[in-house]
């Protein structure tokens, strides 16, 4: 496929208008702001990066890779196989919710606007909640949208709403938001390139105290987000 439409149609999927309602999830950054763990551009890089480089980013990525793999060897065991571990892999109740509504969103976007018997295959050997990068890797294999650029893509939207979100709940102006886009530029690329190379049993996160604030933001009284 033409590399002009492989851009088109990730800049579609993975753009902040795509009815996926990326914009109401946090990631558990709303929980840190309250207590104080972000209020500036420095502590929001910081949660930013690690996030991206060590938690739910990166492992994301791994899941993606996998998913698309899968679709590509026509594997149906390794595709039931990474399908079932995402569904596990959330640590909290919230960032369950938030990947699994995104991945049935994502679904259903790409079903009436891009269908693929990729997807198909997915729903044949998985019968459970489908996470939002699953889906997504399905979707790129599908549609023979190269792996690599389908990983640093969905990094980038990952990236961005974690950055839209402290934008809005700090706050902090929007040319610190557009630092912080920036910054984060060399480390995409390179997160992408250490999930392609990671085994799907090696899969981890060491991001601890963002989890603890997803938990936490499960009973903060006032709340923006849904995670």
């Amino acid at each position: 496929m033409p590399t002009d439409v492989n851009l088109m149609r990730l800049m579609s999927w993975l753009s902040p208008a795509f009815p996926v309602g990326a914009y109401t999830y946090s990631h558990g950054l709303e929980a840190a702001v309250e207590e104080g763990a972000i209020h500036d551009r420095q502590s929001a890089a910081s949660w930013i990066v690690d996030l991206v480089g060590q938690g739910g980013g990166r492992a994301d990525a791994v899941l993606l890779a996998h998913a698309w793999r899968a679709v590509f060897n026509n594997d149906r065991a390794a595709l039931a196989a990474v399908a079932e571990q995402a569904e596990a892999l959330s640590p909290t109740a919230e960032l369950s919710l938030e990947t699994e509504a995104q991945g049935q969103a994502f679904l259903k976007a790409v079903d009436s606007a891009w269908p693929t018997e990729a997807v198909d295959m997915l729903r044949a050997v998985h019968d459970g909640p489908i996470a939002y990068p699953v889906a997504v890797g399905v979707t790129a294999a599908g549609h023979d949208v190269p792996l690599t650029e389908a990983a640093v893509a969905y990094l980038h939207a990952y990236s961005a709403n974690l950055i839209s979100a402290v934008v809005r709940l700090v706050p902090l102006g929007q040319t610190d938001g557009l630092i912080l886009t920036k910054g984060l530029e060399p480390l995409l690329p390179q997160v992408a390139a250490v999930a392609l190379a990671t085994p799907l049993q090696d899969l981890s996160t060491t991001t601890f105290m963002a989890d603890i604030k997803s938990m936490q933001h499960e009973t903060q009284r006032t709340r923006l987000f849904r995670s």
